[in-house]
């Protein structure tokens, strides 16, 4: 089996309302980089690929047939406190304040969309 590239063997479809906020977001925050995106005939992201790190994120636009469903996501990044700082900036609100813990200092964020992310640096 070949899996495309940018793809894993399991990856996260998300089903959002607001596609393009979340891009924004996840480009904001963790310095994300959009792999596709197609729209409908009005104009609306009906898929969507992000990269962060080597990971790679699906979505599609929620819709009559395809109701809102989030995630949770754990996420290693360089820098804990910087990135947990940029989520609240961006609207992002705080579930779990930045700790030491055994396996790294991490903290918890529900982003503007109900996505929770746990963010952790080792």
């Amino acid at each position: 089996m070949e899996i495309p590239k940018n793809h894993q063997t399991i990856m996260p479809y998300l089903i959002l309302k607001d596609v393009r906020g979340f891009i924004k977001f996840a480009l904001n925050v963790f310095d994300a980089q959009i792999l596709e995106e197609h729209l409908d005939e009005d104009h609306r992201v009906m898929h969507a690929e992000i990269k962060i790190g080597n990971s790679t994120i699906m979505m599609g636009g929620a819709n009559e047939i395809w109701n809102v469903n989030n995630a949770g996501m754990f996420i290693y990044v360089e820098n804990t406190d910087k990135v947990y700082q940029y989520a609240l900036d961006n609207g992002a609100e705080s579930i779990m304040e930045i700790e030491d813990k055994e396996y790294g200092r991490s903290a918890g964020i529900k982003d503007p969309f109900g996505n929770i992310w746990w963010i952790t640096s080792v």
